[in-house]
């Protein structure tokens, strides 16, 4: 059952909404900056290091606070500290509303007391907690909800780039494939601390993917965009 939830968590079949989210990828490649295998290569490892990073340690800290049954106030602190570490309003909000559609989907599959006291203390929570408290209900362990949080912030822009950009599938399947030891070694470091203060939690920074999520935001009261964020 841990395994299934890992994988039905990371599948972008999974009714949570992602698949609308191109990661910052869209306005990436509107600017000239990802044209090619090769620009999506350095796009996608820089956005594991430094998004991916955060997302994952605060899985990893969701899916630990779950399995010892932390109260409310650590479900706000968590949610507070990633607000935090999100300084693009843009930003916050796609991580929102992905959390709110995984968690209206998740719940229905591995209901849980965590998972209703992280919607009690915020009915819109930010999408790693919801994949930590779900993944933890599913009975998967807080390195791997990490784990699952790492692959789907490069997942989805890899998938968001043969679209837009009309990239060879295979050839971005093999660059996800590339990047499978620097994944591991996010859910190390993100296992590492999960049972941290939420206030000690990672707090990579990526100003670049900030600026594209405003940018983008800005585009779509001008423009159609293929993708929400």
């Amino acid at each position: 059952m841990a395994g299934l939830a890992v994988l039905a968590l990371a599948d972008a079949r999974f009714p949570g909404g992602g698949h609308v989210h191109s990661g910052g990828v869209e306005e990436a490649a509107r600017q000239g900056l990802v044209t090619d295998v090769s620009n999506l290569r350095e796009f996608l490892s820089g956005r594991l290091r430094t998004t991916g990073s955060v997302q994952g340690a605060f899985a990893a800290a969701a899916a630990h606070a779950a399995l010892r049954s932390a109260p409310h106030g650590h479900w706000r602190a968590l949610d507070a500290e990633f607000d935090a570490r999100t300084p693009s309003p843009a930003q916050r909000s796609a991580s929102r509303a992905q959390g709110r559609g995984t968690a209206r989907s998740g719940r229905i599959a591995w209901p849980s007391a965590a998972l209703d006291r992280l919607l009690a203390v915020s009915p819109r929570p930010h999408h790693p907690l919801v994949l930590g408290a779900l993944a933890a209900g599913g009975g998967t362990a807080p390195r791997d909800a990490a784990l699952a949080a790492g692959y789907l912030t490069i997942s989805g822009p890899s998938s968001a780039a043969v679209r837009l950009l009309g990239l060879d599938p295979l050839v971005v399947n093999g660059v996800l494939a590339g990047l499978a030891a620097e994944l591991d070694e996010l859910a190390d470091r993100a296992a590492a601390f999960a049972g941290a203060d939420p206030a000690e939690l990672p707090a990579s920074s990526a100003p670049a993917l900030e600026l594209f999520a405003e940018a983008h935001e800005r585009r779509q009261q001008d423009e159609v965009r293929l993708f929400a964020s």
